[in-house]
């Protein structure tokens, strides 16, 4: 039998995949093929590392796709100075690539398993700054203000709560809206009282935990 070809596949997941979705920073796709994501998914699902598919990863959740991931890393036009936030580790490859980019990163998850597994991943890679938590943060997470603020399940509405998170020049990508018409948002904070909203791309995440339905009234 015929060993699969990580290299290849990795290639191929950057040229067929994620440049043709417009991501085109080279610092984003460097990242993207130094992070070795078979390392990141499930056993089981190894070999599909690579594939335009959102793989299970337990308890309902999925890993993002590749081409969502980078227009993630593109979007937030990542500084090696940047302390970044991120809502939902998930597998934990996300976050190995905003480490790779910055200075720091803060990682939040309500899941357990995700927190325990990603800090072994990211320790094996020799990742070290960054900070894991297992808790809620669909609300915020603590009074720090970050340049950067990574989203990685949908919500119903825009809290008010993300916008006050960023500092001065800051940058949020998140998902906004319910099945099926769903907006991913860069979200810029250009005054103390001024933000920007650039709608990037139409897609659908499965919602963030603990994130406030929309109400719904039947009749």
């Amino acid at each position: 039998m015929t060993a699969f070809n990580f290299e290849q596949a990795r290639f191929n997941m950057i040229e067929q995949q994620i440049r043709p979705w417009d991501v085109l920073d080279q610092r984003a796709l460097d990242t993207l093929a130094r992070i070795p994501r078979e390392d990141f998914v499930p056993e089981r699902y190894r070999n599909l590392a690579f594939s335009d598919v959102a793989i299970p990863l337990g308890h309902g959740e999925f890993m993002l796709k590749p081409n969502v991931e980078g227009r993630i890393l593109q979007a937030l036009a990542l500084q090696s100075t940047d302390h970044v936030l991120e809502v939902g580790t998930g597998s934990g490859y996300l976050t190995a690539c905003l480490a790779r980019m910055t200075a720091s990163v803060v990682s939040v998850d309500m899941i357990p398993d995700f927190t325990e597994n990603a800090r072994r991943k990211l320790k094996a890679h020799g990742l070290s700054n960054v900070v894991l938590h297992t808790g809620d943060a669909s609300r915020g997470w603590g009074e720090q203000r970050y340049p950067a603020i990574a989203v990685t399940g949908s919500v119903a509405i825009l809290d008010e709560v993300w916008r006050q998170s960023l500092s001065l020049g800051g940058r949020l990508f998140i998902v906004v809206g319910q099945p099926p018409v769903m907006e991913a948002l860069l979200i810029t904070r250009v005054g103390e009282r001024e933000w920007t909203r650039e709608s990037l791309f139409d897609t659908e995440l499965p919602p963030l935990r603990g994130a406030a339905p929309v109400k719904t009234f039947e009749f």
